[in-house]
């Protein structure tokens, strides 16, 4: 198996007051007020979107 890397990229919405993520993990769509949330948020759902991608990808 291939290793892959993978980014996560915080970015600030002024007008929203919110973080927001850049990233290439497929179907990664997270929105938090704080850093602390957003990363936390992240740790979980980036982990199970990159193997719910990679199992879809085998069935191909």
């Amino acid at each position: 198996m291939q290793n892959r890397t993978f980014y996560v990229k915080p970015c600030w919405d002024k007008e929203a007051g919110v973080f927001y993520t850049e990233s290439d993990i497929e179907g990664l769509h997270v929105e938090a007020a704080t850093l602390e949330e957003f990363r936390a948020v992240v740790m979980d759902a980036a982990a199970e979107l990159i193997v719910a991608n990679i199992g879809s990808a085998k069935r191909f």
